[in-house]
């Protein structure tokens, strides 16, 4: 999360001394892998919701869960980390979510009320960017509490829908296991929502501050 003031040098693009460098390029490895990540977005939602392939939108949603990490860590081994792909990867996570949500409650994967919940928490945060915009400041960086929510929870739908559509063993089995996530992602998803929102009230705290005692 970074404001450039007036006039002044631009930001520190880096994440620590050991990051590798920001960069503009738009053709690389790590954005290749995002942009087939987003396109397996419709192409769950049509297995699932149109032709009923309950076994491939499976395995295309697995897919798109185990690579939430790859271009993360290709980018940072090829050192090809780019401004681009810091708003892909992040993009991703929350559509291959969203969409999965929907399309599970649609088919009465998962009870509307997790939907809820997890909604509740995305509208949290929309406000809280909102806010930022409005003091100059962009989106917050990505914490591991929210990345390890993401990854439990794309993790617990491809084992929810497994559940869904196998026999009796194997769904009692799938289900307890995918619930299990699916919880733990759910509450660490709010703690990472409540996070970025104590970030944001810091840093607009931090703005206002000045401002009140120039006034003054």
């Amino acid at each position: 999360m970074s404001r450039r003031p007036a006039g002044g040098p631009p930001p520190d693009e880096t994440h620590g001394p050991h990051a590798a460098p920001t960069g503009d390029r738009v053709l690389t490895l790590p954005n290749l892998i995002s942009f087939v990540r987003l396109l397996g977005v419709p192409l769950f939602l049509y297995l699932l919701l149109v032709a009923h392939a309950d076994v491939a939108a499976v395995v295309v949603l697995a897919l798109g869960g185990t690579t939430d990490w790859v271009d993360g860590w290709i980018a940072r081994r090829l050192r090809q980390v780019s401004r681009l792909g810091e708003l892909l990867d992040p993009l991703a996570d929350r559509l291959y979510i969203l969409a999965t949500l929907l399309a599970f409650t649609a088919r009465e994967v998962v009870p509307w009320q997790f939907t809820v919940a997890l909604l509740a928490r995305e509208l949290l945060l929309l406000g809280s960017l909102g806010v930022l915009r409005r003091h100059g400041y962009g989106p917050p960086p990505v914490h591991y509490v929210g990345k390890t929510a993401t990854f439990l929870l794309l993790a617990a739908f491809p084992i929810l829908l497994l559940a869904h559509a196998t026999s009796a063993v194997t769904a009692t089995v799938a289900g307890a296991v995918g619930w299990g996530l699916a919880w733990w992602g759910l509450v660490l998803y709010w703690a990472a929502g409540a996070l970025y929102v104590l970030q944001a009230a810091r840093l607009v705290r931090a703005v206002r501050s000045p401002a009140a005692g120039a006034a003054a």
